[in-house]
C-alpha cells in the first residue's frame, strides 16, 4: 500500500517558501500599488474636486458647467469628429487586414511592423509633422506649387484634426481586427463555400460575425482617445477649433481644477456610457449564431 501523505517541505515549514497561490498575491503586488498610485487616487481626486466647491462644500455646479454654450458645443464637435474618425479608420482598417489576412506570406509580419513603426515615435512629434506637411507654406503646398496645382488650406480647420486623428489612432483599429482574422478556422470559409455561398454572402454570414469582437475593440480603442484628445486639436486645430479635451485643459491650466475635473467627469461619462453599448453588442455578437 503506497503512502499517499504529502512530502514535508522543510522550506514551506520554515517560511521560506509560499504556495503557489501565496507567490501570485506576491507577485501582483506591484501591478496593485500601480493600479492605485497612477489609476485609482487620480480618479478619487477628480471625483472630489468635480463634485466640491473651493471650500470644499459639495455642489453640483461644476457638473452643470457642462450647459454653458461653449462646452456643450465643444462636446457636440468631439463627438462629431471622434466618430468620423473612427469610421474612417473602420473603413480603411477592415479591407487592409482582409488583405494582409489572404496574403498568407511571411512578409506579413514586416507590412505589421511597418504599420506599427510610426507608433514608436513620439505622438506629439507625429503630429507637429502633420503641422508642417499642411501648413500653408507647409510641404503639400509646395508640392503642389511646384506642380502648378491649387494650394489646399487645410491646417486649422476639422478636416485637419480628422486626418491627425486617423493617422494616430489607425493602427488600434488595424491591430485587433486582424489578430480576430487570422484566427478565424479556414475550415469554416471553405465550408460556406461549399454549400453555395458566394463571396459576399460568406462575408456577411460568416467573417463579419465571427470579426465583430476585433471590430469593436478597434471602434474602442479608436474612439475613446478620439474623443479626449486636446494635443491633435491643439497643434492641428489652432485655436479656431475647441473640443471638449481643450475646455478641459485650459481649465486646469488656469487653476480652475473643480470645474475641469466636473467637466472631466461628464466626458468620463459619455466615454463609459460608449464603452457599454460597444460592450453590450460584443456580447450579442459572441452569443449569436453565425447563421
Amino acid at each position: 500500500m503506497n503512502d499517499t501523505k504529502p512530502k514535508h517541505n522543510p522550506l514551506l515549514e520554515r517560511g521560506l517558501m509560499l504556495p503557489n497561490a501565496n507567490r501570485m498575491k506576491l507577485f501582483s503586488f506591484p501591478y496593485i500599488l500601480w493600479m492605485a498610485g497612477f489609476i485609482i487616487i487620480p480618479l478619487i481626486m477628480i471625483l472630489f474636486y468635480g463634485m466640491t466647491t473651493s471650500e470644499n462644500r459639495f455642489t453640483f455646479a461644476n457638473l452643470a458647467m457642462i450647459a454653458e454654450p461653449i462646452n456643450y458645443k465643444a462636446l457636440a464637435l468631439a463627438l462629431l469628429l471622434s466618430i468620423i474618425s473612427t469610421v474612417i479608420c473602420l473603413i480603411l482598417a477592415y479591407p487592409l487586414s482582409i488583405i494582409l489576412n489572404n496574403i498568407k506570406m511571411k512578409s506579413n509580419s514586416l507590412i505589421i511592423f511597418i504599420i506599427i513603426l510610426p507608433m514608436w515615435m513620439n505622438f506629439l512629434l507625429r503630429t507637429i509633422a502633420w503641422q508642417n506637411i499642411l501648413e500653408r507654406t507647409g510641404i503639400l503646398n509646395t508640392l503642389l506649387t511646384f506642380l502648378h496645382l491649387p494650394t489646399l488650406n487645410i491646417i486649422n480647420t476639422p478636416a485637419a484634426i480628422i486626418l491627425g486623428m486617423v493617422y494616430n489612432y489607425l493602427p488600434f483599429m488595424i491591430l485587433p481586427i486582424y489578430n480576430v482574422l487570422i484566427k478565424i478556422d479556414q475550415d469554416v470559409v471553405n465550408a460556406a463555400r461549399d454549400l453555395g455561398a458566394n463571396s459576399l454572402q460568406t462575408f456577411i454570414k460568416i467573417i463579419f460575425p465571427l470579426s465583430l469582437p476585433g471590430v469593436i475593440s478597434g471602434i474602442t480603442m479608436v474612439f475613446v482617445p478620439s474623443l479626449t484628445t486636446f494635443a491633435i486639436s491643439s497643434i492641428l486645430g489652432g485655436s479656431k477649433i475647441v473640443l471638449m479635451g481643450n475646455v478641459i485643459e485650459q481649465q486646469f491650466t488656469l487653476g480652475n481644477w473643480h470645474t475641469g475635473s466636473g467637466l472631466s467627469l461628464v466626458l468620463m461619462i459619455f466615454v463609459l456610457l460608449c464603452m457599454a453599448i460597444l460592450s453590450k453588442y460584443d456580447k450579442e455578437a459572441e452569443g449569436s449564431s453565425i447563421w
